[in-house]
């Protein structure tokens, strides 16, 4: 019987882990992609857990976990794991994991589709996106119609922002581009889709103060802390977060990438306000979440 999710039992939820394996040999990205990925955030664990062991590895801790791939198939070439297998096997610890989906946005039409087909059928709770890696532009008005299907849908859409380790260190980066990750691009996306919530992922270095800004001036923008360990956070996302954003960031980890082990560890040497410390950690995905006591 599949068990169900009660948050006033969970100690965080962490808004931002991937899937890189399917736990039979097929991973999100290829050989080097993943190597270059490794080495950027010196990795020393297992690089690609199952969707059972990252269960497994979120229930030790009583907390909860939104997991999901990224579907970058005509950027890179690379076959995506498929969401809807995620999806559905998340079902089995639907005390823990909260699915999002991924649908590639050059795939035109066949995108808004499948992200249709991913929140009617296989439940996914949100869609996250990753500009250079899917190489794409997001204010492009080409993809106008896949947001307005997600705004439609009622869920949340999660975008990597800033630096990424993927193609890091590799020759033209593997050509991938980081301005295409310049949160910058998303304040258009958020202001044409007012109703659709915009999770802008990561500290947004080399644009923090163009993340601040967008989620100070939009209601529908929030930013998650995954990516970095605290320890390394700009200093005004942290005076932000501790004060006039404290509703608007989020836990994350970028896991399997960065624990959720290390991550508090280093947050509990933030000077964070007591009462603003529940709210990153839980309170503030619950409620963009919609997750039910």
């Amino acid at each position: 019987m599949m068990s169900r999710m009660h948050t006033d039992s969970l100690a965080a939820i962490d808004v931002h882990v991937h899937v890189e394996s399917d736990g039979h040999g097929c991973y999100s990205l290829d050989d080097e992609l993943l190597a270059a990925s490794a080495r950027y955030f010196k990795s020393d664990h297992d690089r690609a857990p199952s969707l059972e062991q990252i269960a497994y590895h979120y229930r030790e801790r009583q907390m909860a976990a939104v997991v999901f791939t990224v579907d970058a198939t005509t950027a890179t070439g690379h076959q995506a794991l498929s969401s809807a297998d995620i999806a559905d096997r998340a079902r089995d610890h639907a005390d823990v994991l909260i699915p999002f989906g991924s649908v590639d946005p050059l795939a035109g039409p066949a995108a808004i589709d499948r992200a249709r087909a991913l929140v009617e059928s296989h439940g996914v709770r949100g869609f996250k996106f990753h500009p250079s890696l899917q190489g794409f532009s997001p204010d492009d008005r080409q993809f106008y119609p896949l947001y307005g299907a997600i705004e439609e849908l009622g869920v949340p859409a999660l975008f990597h922002t800033g630096q990424t380790g993927i193609g890091a260190g590799l020759p033209g980066g593997r050509g991938i581009k980081l301005r295409l990750s310049d949160p910058m691009l998303l304040d258009d996306v958020a202001a044409d889709f007012p109703g659709m919530t915009v999770i802008l992922a990561h500290p947004s270095v080399p644009w923090q103060d163009s993340a601040i800004s967008i989620a100070t001036h939009k209601a529908n923008v929030y930013i998650d802390l995954s990516g970095w360990s605290p320890k390394y956070f700009p200093p005004q996302l942290v005076r932000a977060a501790n004060s006039y954003l404290q509703d608007k960031v989020l836990f994350g980890t970028d896991y399997p990438l960065l624990t959720p082990d290390r991550w508090l560890r280093d947050f509990d040497l933030l000077d964070i306000k007591p009462d603003v410390r529940p709210k990153i950690l839980k309170a503030n995905a619950a409620r963009m979440l919609s997750l039910p006591a």
